[in-house]
């Protein structure tokens, strides 16, 4: 292998710049390629959901993520001229990000400037065209203005799009179908009145029929958005020639005139179309792939998954895959993986696929929740918050009468933690570092010096399962008698994280590097724990 590349990553979007950053967070040696020899500058995916930003958290970006971004309040809905409903983006207060705007080309800039401060660099003008592995690595063939060159790695990983050369030579199939509309896009600014950080749709009726659409997704800045509308009959755009209709088109671009008269047609209120600093025609598929991977070579994004953008379900569920995807790569160059691990990203993450394809598709025809009357399941459901690996190779199971959160979900955050020389509360999620798993041991009010023993007994095993790749908290009620610990000693002040772990005495929580658990028990036994290790360490 060559010292510097353990694994080369193709494309340099937001989905190939997550892998990068997860790597190189871990000290692992990596390349990511991109054809391109700037980066892209037009607003494509706007929409960041709660769980991604609870992603950019544990990635060291979400600062500068929400500095950038606009607040997204909800939906208004119109249909000929009249109010059609309206939906607000407000989570329950167990979440700690809400949704947010912000144009792709922004997201990609602060991913890429993470990447340059962990010693990363993107190679420009230089695109993956072919590869053959074998039990050991990958040889990677790539081009670039200087010719052909060969790269031995361990693993190569595909984040080059809907259009990806890596699914492509891997074999894979890509099922699916397109839609017959194309549609006009445009970045603008709008002069109205409508209310700031609210999408509007607008669309036309008749007899029952809608045949005429308007999406305003707003964008930082004053009276900016992204706006989406059905193409007007004597334009087409030209696609890529593998049949995969996705994506940009070349040839015809709408002009300012263009999307003004859609605006006159369709918008609630008057309004004037200025300032255009991007449009593009686009077309839309649905399109999954067979497997995420095959021996040493995965692919993550678009190009594993294509579907309509409603619900911004695209970027956000490619981020993570990436996200997934990293930390099982960085056990296995270390030599530190279970022969099941790398297997479980294609177990986890194509179910997770599937499930936005057809949603999205459903959504696209039907509108978001339109299967559901629980407005709250909604919202949690696009906010990719209900995304569950129960029954995944790597998560253990659960007993029939174990409480949630289960083994698989999603970690809930918890706030009211206190600890010592730590003048102001904290939170549970920001305690853990994102790079390795998470064990949370419980304390309650009966808690007796006998148990602290066994509990640390229990941390100091399961640190030697797991290679040393396990942190370790005792989280305690404020009245236990747990102060003699020599265990990172957490109190769970205002009693959040009980309520929502349904923590009893001698719990045991095991939160993976993605923010999943993996291992929830209230009884737990040591070997249970050491036998789910076993799972993802070697």
């Amino acid at each position: 292998m060559d010292d510097d590349t353990a694994v080369i990553i193709a494309g340099a979007g937001p989905v190939g710049l997550t892998a990068a950053i997860e790597l190189r967070r871990r000290g692992v040696p990596c390349r990511i390629l991109d054809p391109l020899l700037e980066p892209p500058q037009y607003a494509k995916a706007v929409g960041i959901q709660p769980r991604a930003l609870e992603v950019f958290e544990q990635m060291g970006v979400v600062r500068e993520i929400l500095d950038a971004a606009i607040p997204l309040r909800g939906q208004l809905a119109y249909v000929n001229g009249e109010p059609d409903g309206r939906m607000e983006l407000t989570l329950p207060p167990d979440v700690p990000y809400g949704f947010v705007g912000l144009p792709q080309y922004e997201t990609e800039r602060i991913l890429r400037d993470r990447l340059t401060g962990l010693g990363g660099v993107i190679e420009r003008g230089t695109r993956v065209t072919a590869f053959e592995q074998d039990a050991d690595g990958v040889t990677v063939t790539s081009e670039n203005g200087s010719g052909a060159t060969t790269t031995r790695a361990e693993y190569l990983v595909g984040c080059d799009g809907a259009h990806s050369t890596v699914r492509k030579a891997l074999g894979l199939s890509f099922e699916g179908g397109a839609f017959a509309e194309q549609y006009m896009l445009g970045d603008v600014e709008l002069g109205w009145n409508m209310p700031r950080g609210y999408n509007i749709r607008a669309g036309h009726r008749t007899d029952g029929v809608v045949d005429d659409v308007l999406v305003c997704i707003p964008l930082p800045g004053l009276h900016r958005y992204r706006i989406s509308m059905l193409l007007p009959d004597g334009h087409s755009g030209e696609q890529a020639g593998d049949g995969i209709e996705h994506g940009f088109a070349t040839g015809w671009t709408p002009e300012i005139s263009d999307l003004q008269a859609v605006i006159d047609r369709l918008a609630p209120e008057p309004a004037r179309v200025s300032h255009l600093r991007w449009s593009s025609v686009f077309r839309i598929s649905h399109r999954i792939v067979d497997s995420y991977g095959h021996g040493r070579v995965f692919v993550a994004g678009d190009a594993a998954h294509i579907h309509p953008p409603t619900g911004a379900q695209g970027m956000n569920t490619g981020i993570q895959d990436a996200h997934n995807l990293a930390w099982k790569l960085a056990l296995a160059v270390r030599g530190d993986a279970s022969l099941a691990l790398l297997g479980s990203y294609d177990a986890e993450r194509r179910p997770v696929g599937e499930e936005v394809v057809g949603r999205t598709v459903r959504s696209a025809r039907e509108g978001i929740g339109a299967d559901s009357t629980d407005p709250e399941f909604v919202l949690r459901r696009e906010a990719q918050l209900l995304i569950d690996y129960a029954g995944s190779p790597i998560v253990a199971a659960s007993p029939a009468d174990e409480p949630a959160p289960r083994a698989g979900a999603r970690a809930p955050d918890a706030r009211g933690l206190t600890r010592a020389a730590v003048a102001f509360e904290l939170r549970l999620l920001p305690l853990l570092d994102g790079i390795r798993h998470t064990l949370l041991l419980y304390a309650d009010d009966t808690t007796a010096e006998s148990d602290l023993r066994a509990l640390e007994e229990v941390a100091t095993t399961a640190i030697a399962a797991a290679h040393c790749h396990l942190n370790v908290y005792l989280i305690a009620t404020p009245e236990a008698a747990a102060d003699a610990t020599i265990l990172p000693l957490i109190r769970d002040t205002a009693g959040e994280f009980a309520h929502a772990y349904r923590a009893a005495r001698r719990s045991a929580f095991v939160i993976r590097p993605d923010g999943y658990l993996g291992y929830a028990r209230r009884a737990a036994a040591t070997a249970d724990l050491v036998t789910y290790l076993a799972s993802t360490f070697r």
